[in-house]
């Protein structure tokens, strides 16, 4: 587990919270007094005339959901309803018996049905959702809405086409207690592209072409896959362009970060031919091949496939670039040996993002005496020493357009919490465009465990539960705080907070007196021993630095889930309430001094034996037996204060 410390929140009055309380309550009782009571028809005109009518209104009014939203001094925030989670289809359409509207009960899973429908209405764009409405073969329509992951494979869901097959769907009532039909995974949802096909290959590379020349990248890449398709049913027709076609879908893969597919096309437009037009293509495919395989993080594969591109175009200047980095890769990924100064010296904003590998090999994952998994040291580690460096999975920043929160309602414990939303729909679209990356994701800790780690492959791409993935998200990601050009630093506006995920960092478990403590270098997490780690020795941090006991374990608790068994906690719980009470007291008169004695060198010896007094009467709170060897953080400060005033009166 980890933590999503953004050291904001978001301030809400009672009656704000209480709404959306209500609004879900409400929701969730209406769907269960109405469970698998039969759809009301609606009629097609009104239908689309309101469809139209609330385009109209969200152009106008902007795109917060009516009803479920918390104003944060400057604008509305969404907030979304969590907790009731339901697995992704993971059956192929061709194993689902086709459905009609008329068919549909109220709160109920259609599982092994598909419905196919066709776009009647415009879009309406909502910032957590949006919607149409949809008619079946019979004429009958309803409203459809995809909620949150709105995308799919660089486009959006809804307006890339009309013609959509729905799998097992689920039909309930939303938040403003209208009846719809509701997507949640992306991946329940399969389009059917109106895109008229050339019905040769040749004229496919052709139109894949002319898109890329004119930027439209899915479009070139869903030419060039006809393309391959039509290669398939004639092998001189294959021979002849099934490498041109994949070496060009390859180039388009990379444009849009699909990195598994550049790969996979890269290594099928090798020829293996020697003559001198035919090396020069096997150098390209080699490249681009190389260079997902360099995305992906695997340099070992990527060196090779450089190594080869080079070594068939040898004045290649890009390629002896690449080679160049990956062997810095490979000595960072192999030794932990960084140049931290030059790689802080290339952040700014707009490069934020930095190239290095990940170096892992002085931990190891296994089961947690802690609970879960944790990391633990595979050799003695010196303080001061990297125990890892991470490159983030996935990271949105604060200045990114993809940034934003939102308030979640979870109906499994009533907690209201901060989410990253838009983090995580950049990490579920990661995750439908590169499929071998979904077991890493998936096998971190989360509540609902749904389908697990396991990659379900169907006719229409990668399977991903996004109600795990909420999950995993909160449990597990870093808020990394914002970039400046000397470096991250961490205020920021809690509404688009700064969110990253780091896989390895992620199976680090909290202490309250932890071994280890975490920086960053853009998008690079640094883990330092903050002291000597023996070998075998569990790997901790901080998930929580709030001084006061109570808050930290609220935080602790709502968050996580946990309540802390470390020392530390320990010995404040037997403490008690009224020593605790008492401690919590003389901090705040310790905060005060501090604020109004700001400059320790130049204070006077009555103000010295103030701040000295409170020490006295801090340590008091403390049981020496009970707090021998542990921390007390409610005196570190003043007493550095005191320290640093005795050094001015020598």
């Amino acid at each position: 587990m980890a933590t999503a410390n953004h050291g904001h929140t978001i301030h809400m009055t009672q009656a704000e919270s209480d709404k959306i309380r209500e609004t879900v309550q409400t929701r969730l009782k209406k769907c269960k007094d109405l469970h698998g009571q039969p759809r009301t028809p609606r009629e097609p005109k009104a239908a689309v005339s309101e469809a139209k009518q609330a385009g109209l209104m969200a152009d106008m009014s902007g795109t917060v959901e009516p009803g479920m939203s918390v104003y944060s001094g400057r604008e509305n925030i969404v907030a979304l309803a969590v907790g009731s989670p339901y697995p992704p289809c993971t059956t192929s359409l061709a194993g689902l018996k086709p459905m009609s509207l008329a068919e549909l009960q109220i709160d109920t899973h259609h599982r092994g049905r598909v419905l196919n429908v066709k776009r009647t209405g415009p879009v309406v764009p909502l910032v957590a959702y949006s919607w149409t409405v949809v008619e079946d073969d019979a004429g009958h329509v309803e409203r459809l809405e995809v909620y949150l992951h709105k995308s799919k494979r660089g486009e959006d869901l809804l307006e890339s086409t009309r013609d959509f097959r729905i799998k097992e769907p689920y039909f309930t009532i939303n938040e403003q207690g209208e009846a719809t039909i509701r997507v949640q995974h992306p991946s329940d949802i399969v389009r059917i592209k109106d895109t008229e096909f050339a019905k040769s290959a040749e004229k496919c590379k052709d139109r894949g072409n002319a898109a890329l020349k004119r930027k439209e990248f899915v479009e070139a890449a869903d030419h060039y896959a006809e393309g391959l398709r039509l290669c398939e049913e004639d092998v001189e027709v294959k021979e002849q362009f099934s490498y041109d076609l994949h070496r060009n879908r390859a180039h388009v893969s990379l444009v849009l970060n699909r990195w598994d597919d550049a790969k996979a096309d890269g290594i099928a437009a090798i020829t293996g031919r020697t003559d001198d037009k035919s090396k020069s293509l096997d150098s390209k495919a080699n490249f681009r091949a190389g260079s997902a395989a360099y995305a992906l993080g695997r340099f070992d594969e990527a060196k090779k496939l450089f190594g080869t591109a080079l070594r068939l175009a040898p004045d290649d200047k890009e390629a002896k670039i690449y080679l160049r980095n990956i062997e810095t890769r490979l000595q960072e990924q192999q030794t932990g040996g960084y140049d931290f100064a030059k790689i802080r010296s290339r952040l700014s904003p707009a490069k934020s993002r930095v190239d290095a590998a990940t170096f892992t090999n002085n931990t190891v994952a296994r089961d947690s005496p802690l609970g879960g998994r944790g990391l633990f040291a595979t050799k003695d580690i010196k303080a001061g020493e990297v125990v890892l460096c991470e490159k983030a999975f996935c990271v949105v920043w604060s200045h990114e357009a993809e940034a934003w929160s939102a308030m979640t309602y979870d109906a499994r414990d009533d907690k209201i919490r901060v989410f990253p939303a838009g983090m995580t729909q950049v990490l579920v679209q990661k995750l439908l465009n590169n499929p071998s990356q979904i077991e890493r994701v998936m096998g971190l800790f989360g509540d609902y465990k749904s389908i697990g780690n396991e990659v379900i492959i169907t006719e229409d791409g990668p399977v991903v539960d996004t109600f795990q993935i909420h999950d995993i998200v909160c449990r597990n990601a870093f808020g990394p705080g914002a970039i400046s050009s000397s470096g991250n630093y961490g205020q920021e506006d809690v509404r688009t907070a700064s969110t990253g995920l780091w896989i390895t960092a992620a199976y680090v478990n909290h202490s309250c007196v932890s071994n280890a403590a975490k920086e960053y270098v853009g998008d690079l997490m640094i883990l330092r021993a903050t002291r000597d780690i023996k070998e075998g020795e569990e790997i901790t941090h901080t998930y929580s630095d709030v001084p006061d006991y109570d808050s930290r374990a609220a935080v602790l608790q709502t968050t996580w889930g946990f309540e802390c068994q470390c020392a530390l906690c320990e010995a404040e719980r037997t403490d008690g309430n009224e020593v605790r009470d008492e401690r919590q007291e003389l901090m705040g008169e310790v905060a005060a001094f501090l604020e109004r004695e700001s400059s320790p060198k130049t204070a006077k010896r009555l103000t010295v034996a103030k701040a000295e007094k409170l020490v006295k009467n801090l340590d008091a709170t403390y049981d020496a037996k009970r707090w021998e060897g542990l921390p007390r953080r409610a005196v570190e400060g003043i007493w550095a204060w005191v320290q640093e005033a005795k050094k001015g009166m020598r």
